[in-house]
């Protein structure tokens, strides 16, 4: 398996970027997870959503970014098949599931918006539940088919894939044998019910959102509610957008570089940022964390 680049120096760069990056993921990660589960005011289910997301973001990141530093460590690129179908299965998934929990979010802005009255009988802590475990339930079985079909292939031009992970792409430039089939199957499930399906769903209720809110006559009142939703927006746009630029542009601007660069801000920036976004644009996780930081260092002092 290919790295990033074969330059030296430029590795070098490379590894210490992504060991960065990848220990800012984690502390951010952590950090929002532990806030949501010891902070009462964050017992809601826009946060445990939230959570959920943390959780993933660290599985991606780790699924993918753990080969660039063990190959710059030890000095081995090599990795057997069924780590790589698992690695491509894991990954895959991951994403699925956060494409889904997004708009389960967005169900629940569109819920607290345009129904408060009934948003506690709807979004009850149970639904909540239920709706996360289905995401990840449908995001584990979609995936699925694509492993049968990859299982399937039985001829590879080479045994080097040009990549820092195991994606689909690259593994199906390396086949020899007829992925008629597997393509069919992402033009079908990959792009419209993998990814257009839970667009359209998000932007539909975003719809519904701004309806409401454009009626209120006050525009502070109007900055006030769109702000609620914010957050979750920036996050949606940003991972959208990193997801239609790798797997939707023209084939004219599909190369392996630039795959793999699109690749690297979808599996090390897009789960760096996300903690990111919701700490800095939300009021509610920034007072926890002061809250809670301060009551750390009270502690601290009694201890002393």
């Amino acid at each position: 398996m290919k790295g990033i680049t074969d330059d030296p120096e430029l590795q070098v760069v490379t590894f210490f970027l992504v060991l960065l990056i990848y220990l800012l993921t984690i502390a951010g990660n952590v950090t929002i997870f532990l806030l949501i589960c010891v902070d009462r005011q964050l017992h809601n289910p826009m946060y445990f959503f939230l959570g959920n997301l943390s959780i993933l973001d660290i599985s991606c990141s780790t699924i993918t970014l753990h080969k660039i530093l063990i190959t710059f460590v030890t000095g081995n690129s090599r990795t057997d098949f069924p780590l790589c179908m698992t690695q491509f299965y894991c990954f895959s998934s991951f994403t699925s599931i956060e494409l889904l929990i997004l708009t389960a979010m967005s169900y629940d802005r569109y819920v607290a918006i345009c129904s408060p009255l009934y948003y506690s009988v709807v979004m009850n802590p149970r639904a909540s539940v239920v709706l996360a475990l289905a995401c990840w339930l449908v995001g584990f079985i979609e995936f699925v088919p694509y492993m049968i079909l990859l299982l399937r292939i039985s001829c590879y031009r080479s045994n080097i894939i040009n990549h820092f992970f195991c994606d689909i792409n690259p593994i199906m430039k390396l086949s020899c044998s007829d992925t008629s089939a597997l393509e069919l199957l992402i033009f079908t499930e990959g792009v419209f019910l993998l990814s257009v399906s839970p667009f359209l769903l998000t932007i539909i209720s975003y719809i519904f959102i701004i309806t409401p809110i454009m009626r209120i006559q006050s525009s502070s009142g109007r900055r006030k509610t769109f702000y609620t939703c914010s957050s979750h927006l920036s996050v949606v746009v940003l991972l959208y957008g990193t997801l239609f630029f790798q797997y939707l542009r023209p084939t004219t601007m599909d190369t392996l570089d630039s795959n793999k660069m699109f690749s690297l801000f979808n599996t090390a920036a897009v789960p760096v940022l996300n903690p990111i976004i919701y700490s800095l644009k939300n009021k509610t996780v920034k007072s926890a964390l002061m809250r809670r930081t301060v009551l750390y260092f009270k502690k601290s002092k009694l201890k002393d």
